[in-house]
């Protein structure tokens, strides 16, 4: 059967595959178009596997919530080249996947690929990273993720590499309210949530640091040890306000805490999770 150049743009707008690919894969199907895709797909696949040990250090964080379903995801989509982060296809693929984490809830990435897409029910999440994957020719893959339910709120940073998702507890929230509590995040960057969940080991650290930093003070050296240890818990103390969120004076007004300006609103913070692009997890 003889292909035309009707044919092949057929295929193109069905795959996204180029010109040449698609006229080769409809001669080798006899014409067949559903034969065509198939053959499309396997290629991609197969390609897909060659690429695989290719370093992914670079790509783009995104997240999708449903306001009215009380629910909301994160994604960290990985890819080779900061260009191709900065790619329509694939931000609009991680926009896809954050929005597939939230309504589908997979258990992890495995399950996740493995899913019928949302976007087209005949393939696999798997299936529309390779066509993306076949526009771009570079590896991809997602990387981690989390969903959160309950009232929750998000920020991406303009340019994709970091993101925060947050939930919290209370009758309502605003979005820009939360959403600036996010952008808090981001840009501050607490080494948790509240003093309590600081880890053991950080706490002694950062107390043997302050121990040096007042014995080393000449002010100090006569001062009896009782007074040094006051010293130390100021400093400890002084260390948590910066680095725990709830501690933090807010960004945005610094006249109050971020746990002030939560409870303010009758709101309690449950749980935040910021991403940041290349982060080892």
């Amino acid at each position: 059967m003889a292909i035309t150049a009707n044919d092949v743009k057929t295929l193109r707008d069905r795959t996204n595959a180029p010109m040449m690919e698609c006229k080769s894969a409809l001669t080798e199907a006899g014409g067949d178009m559903d034969k065509a895709v198939d053959i499309l797909r396997k290629k991609i696949k197969g390609l897909t596997a060659k690429f695989g040990a290719r370093e992914m250090a670079e790509g783009r964080i995104a997240t999708f919530i449903d306001p009215a379903a009380k629910v909301g995801a994160i994604i960290e989509l990985r890819c080779e080249t900061a260009p191709v982060a900065k790619a329509d296809k694939f931000i609009a693929l991680a926009s896809e996947l954050a929005k597939q984490i939230a309504v589908k809830n997979p258990a992890g990435v495995d399950e996740l690929l493995a899913q019928p897409s949302m976007v087209d029910a005949a393939h696999t999440v798997q299936d529309r990273v390779h066509d993306v994957f076949s526009l771009i020719r570079e590896n991809m893959k997602p990387h981690r993720f989390v969903r959160l339910t309950g009232l929750v709120g998000d920020y991406v940073h303009h340019d994709g590499t970091q993101g925060v998702l947050l939930q919290v507890e209370g009758e309502k929230a605003d979005a820009q309210l939360l959403r600036d509590i996010c952008m808090h995040i981001a840009a501050i960057n607490p080494v948790s949530a509240t003093k309590d969940d600081v880890p053991a080991a950080v706490i002694a650290k950062e107390t043997e640091i302050a121990r040096e930093q007042t014995m080393g003070d000449p002010k100090n050296q006569n001062k009896p040890a009782n007074i040094l240890e006051k010293i130390i818990e100021g400093k400890m103390k002084a260390w948590l306000a910066q680095n725990v969120l709830l501690d933090q004076p807010f960004v945005k007004d610094d006249s109050k805490t971020v746990g002030q300006l939560l409870s303010s609103n009758g709101l309690k913070l449950v749980k935040y999770v910021r991403y940041k692009v290349g982060d080892i997890s």
